[in-house]
């Protein structure tokens, strides 16, 4: 299926590695042109690379932390005038919430709500000028199924979730759509220190494999699954979906809403 994406320009948020660099990939090879963006330039590099030796768009980098006004403002000089918003940055540590003081709280915030809604900001009257617009904010499974020990992130991405759903609906006429993806345990770093965090304190030898057997998919997700899903919420064809939180969690989550 041709997503009629070719020749579009995304800003991909956070996307060096993980599930950022698999949007960024899915969509370069629908021939977007895409800015991705990371802190460390020796993994941007190599996350360049990859992503353009399997794709069709140009890809270019920009060393800058998303979480910060002045990262956020380097991804805006280099692309002005995107048509795709991917945001997406890092989860806070897993743990106990007795043992967060208000520095944590306000840094997870910063990094999973405030960072997103200052990109749309920027952005969102530009797409309805332009007529044409998609931003998709990775959030997590955490905002259904929430844990205890992710507590920073159950709280910050919940509480962008709400935000979203209060803006979504009015730029739709202007054919811009905004909509959360929702990962459940992708194999990424970030997946792999949740477990990690999950199975200090078992018994169990094998907790991973018995973890991943609690998913009906039997597995945890493959990043180029998600990336797939969210080029596919980027497309022509996704024009009639807005204010959605799609899970891709392999069925974790039991509820029917």
């Amino acid at each position: 299926m041709d997503l009629g994406l070719k020749g579009k320009s995304a800003i991909i948020c956070a996307s060096s590695k993980g599930l950022g660099k698999a949007c960024a990939k899915a969509l370069a090879q629908e021939g977007v042109d895409v800015w991705i963006s990371g802190r460390t330039p020796e993994t941007l590099t190599t996350a360049a690379a990859e992503i353009q030796e399997a794709s069709d768009g140009n890809v270019h980098t920009v060393i800058a932390d998303v979480t910060t006004l002045e990262g956020r403002q380097e991804l805006l000089n280099a692309c002005p005038t995107p048509d795709i918003v991917v945001n997406n940055a890092g989860g806070p540590p897993p743990g106990d919430f007795r043992d967060w003081d208000q520095q944590a709280w306000f840094d997870a915030i910063n990094s999973n709500m405030f960072s997103a809604i200052d990109m749309i900001r920027n952005t969102i009257d530009g797409m309805i000028e332009r007529k044409f617009g998609r931003i998709v904010n990775i959030t997590s499974v955490a905002v259904k199924l929430p844990q205890a020990e992710l507590g920073l992130s159950n709280g910050a991405r919940a509480g962008l979730t709400g935000f979203i759903a209060g803006i979504a609906r009015e730029p739709a006429q202007h054919n811009v759509t905004i909509n959360n993806l929702l990962p459940g345990f992708i194999d990424t770093d970030r997946m792999r220190g949740v477990v990690d965090a999950k199975a200090k304190g078992s018994e169990d030898p094998n907790f991973a494999d018995n973890f991943f057997n609690r998913i009906p998919a039997k597995r945890p997700g493959d990043p180029d699954e998600f990336g797939a899903t969210c080029a596919f919420l980027c497309s022509q064809q996704a024009a009639y979906i807005t204010a959605q939180n799609l899970l891709v969690d392999g069925g974790i989550y039991p509820g029917t809403l």
